[in-house]
């Protein structure tokens, strides 16, 4: 929220509790001059005389004057204390007034209603900046929340499905004892292959947006190579070009999960190629303070509004072409987003220039 400036927390506590304290001055000096000043005023010259250089005024009757202060003294001294406390409690709940809400808005939360906002009115002070943090920070949860349930729902949905194949089958065989137990065995192994390979995608993506990444020098080239080896025979099989440039290109992170992002690039890349002959190829080069990685397929034209959708889990390009032996989970590039993210990086996805998709990651240069 944009306010305009004003005075700051600590300025007003300050004046406020000057002004109370120069009143309380300002009484005292009344109750000096009506009641001290008045007893101890003379006309006799002999009664004023300098010591030390200071004026000293004697009065005739001291002990008269004592009399009258005292009292007056005491009686002014409880009107300030009753004053000082009645004024001090009202205006502390007023300044403190801001911290309240906040206390009520994060108890709210802590109930789990994360919708509440505290929307303070006013000029920008210390209370207010802490009021609009507060807010933004339950706006983020509300989103962080929100994003969670619904991946949660997907998770359960998309496991749900292998799980119930699973139990058809069984169902089948023990109502048909006569069918072929090979192909049942087979059938049951791809299913249950499908559902750890989604359950181990899932553990990975919880992992790349939660964990804090330890940080060691990595040579994206070399990454990018180790993944092309891997999936070479894949990239035969499906009859694509796997072509591997660039220059060495130093980032700093975590090894395993940047091979693992590659990986699953280089992967959607070849099964979302064209049925054969389609090429693939992975770029590696440094940009000023970023280490940037290109990988690039051939293909169907992707519609410029399926991109945004591509990297949210359990997301599939419904135009890309897939084979039943390579259907995946829904969580490659889901898991490349999280990856890149928790490496401090940016994910772009572009239409090829052909056809395909044209996938760029740019990670923080150097080391670390």
């Amino acid at each position: 929220m944009d306010r305009r400036p004003g005075l700051s927390a600590r300025l007003k506590l300050t004046l406020s509790y000057a002004g109370f304290l120069m009143l309380g001055g300002a009484l005292l000096l009344v109750v000096v001059w009506v009641f001290v000043l008045r007893w101890l005023r003379t006309d006799d010259p002999s009664s004023i005389r300098q010591q030390y250089g200071v004026v000293v005024i004697m009065g005739f009757n001291r002990s008269d004057a004592l009399l009258g202060l005292v009292p007056a003294a005491t009686t002014a001294l409880v009107f300030l204390m009753v004053f000082g406390l009645l004024g001090g409690w009202i205006l502390a709940g007023r300044m403190l007034a801001p911290l309240i809400r906040v206390a009520d808005a994060a108890r709210m939360a802590s109930s789990g209603s994360l919708s509440h906002r505290i929307r303070l009115p006013g000029r920008r002070d210390e209370f207010r900046e802490l009021a609009d943090v507060f807010d933004t920070m339950l706006q983020q949860l509300e989103s962080h929340v929100a994003e969670q349930r619904r991946f949660a729902a997907n998770a359960s949905h998309e496991l749900r499905t292998p799980l119930a194949i699973s139990q058809t089958l069984l169902d089948v065989a023990r109502t048909d004892p006569g069918r072929d137990q090979g192909e049942l065995i087979e059938r049951l192994r791809t299913v249950n292959t499908r559902a750890i390979d989604l359950t181990e995608a899932l553990l990975l993506l919880s992992r790349g947006d939660h964990q804090s990444v330890t940080r060691e020098p990595v040579d994206l080239s070399l990454i990018a190579e180790e993944a092309a080896e891997t999936l070479l025979p894949l990239a035969e099989q499906r009859q694509v070009t796997l072509e591997v440039t660039g220059e060495p290109t130093q980032t700093a992170g975590s090894a395993a999960l940047l091979l693992r992002m590659v990986s699953n690039l280089v992967q959607n890349a070849i099964v979302h190629n064209l049925p054969t002959g389609g090429t693939v190829t992975v770029h590696t080069r440094s940009q000023h303070d970023a280490s940037v990685l290109q990988v690039e397929n051939t293909g169907q034209p992707v519609p410029l509004e399926l991109l945004p959708t591509l990297t949210e889990p359990f997301q599939r390009g419904t135009t890309r072409v897939r084979t039943d032996e390579h259907a995946g989970v829904g969580l490659g590039l889901a898991i490349v987003h999280s990856i890149v993210r928790a490496h401090d990086g940016t994910l772009d996805l572009a239409p090829g220039p052909t056809g395909g998709l044209l996938v760029t990651v740019r990670l923080p240069g150097g080391q670390a």
